[in-house]
């Protein structure tokens, strides 16, 4: 399980700026922001558009403006999944939800773990681990036994979803694309289908 929200994407006009200074080619820029629904939107223009493909193809020495492009979403995804991602350190930051402050804010369910895959015995194993999971929140709760605290954390399994906003760039969007197809985890998918919908991704990352 995957959940992507509230992506935001900026920094074409300043990477498109930098991508022409090798050359001082700025006056054949043909890309600015346009007037839609009474909104502010940028538009890629056709002599940009054909630069920023020639360079991404060119090799990652020469487009450096892809690392210019900036990406933030919210990502809630189970433990196993951010031991993966956590590999792509270089131009990505998170701030996740803390799991030491906060994990015994509200009971345990079932829709706080990855369970999609699950067999109908896991399935059987996961809520009875809940249960014991909320027994020793409730005695926490009253006793403050740091034992308690203990055990859950200890207890809990890769599949619980944590939420994290994350930022990164296009360069990193364009490796994890590359690098993460035909990759066993679902979620991987997911997230590849996620980054095919970014702007300009089917000319400079899909290709």
């Amino acid at each position: 399980m995957i959940k992507l929200e509230n992506t935001e994407v900026f920094g074409f006009e300043a990477a498109i700026r930098g991508a022409r200074n090798p050359m001082n080619s700025w006056n054949r820029s043909d890309s600015g922001f346009v007037l839609e629904d009474g909104k502010k939107v940028f538009r890629l223009g056709d002599n940009d558009r054909d630069l920023m493909v020639r360079l991404v193809r060119a090799g990652n020495e020469h487009r450096k403006y892809m690392r210019q492009i900036m990406i933030w979403t919210d990502i809630t995804a189970p433990f196993y999944w951010w031991k993966e991602f956590d590999t792509y350190k270089v131009g990505t930051t998170a701030n996740s939800c803390s799991t030491m402050h906060k994990l015994t804010y509200k009971p345990f369910e079932l829709d706080d773990f990855s369970h999609d895959h699950l067999s109908k015995s896991g399935l059987a194993a996961m809520e009875s681990l809940i249960a014991t999971l909320n027994s020793l929140r409730d005695n926490y709760l009253e006793t403050k036994d740091k034992q308690d605290w203990w055990d859950m954390i200890q207890l809990l399994p890769t599949s619980y979803n944590q939420k994290r906003t994350v930022s990164m760039n296009y360069e990193n969007a364009l490796s994890i694309y590359r690098q993460r197809k035909g990759h066993k985890l679902d979620e991987w998918h997911e997230f590849r289908r996620w980054i095919e919908q970014l702007p300009c991704a089917a000319e400079l990352i899909l290709e």
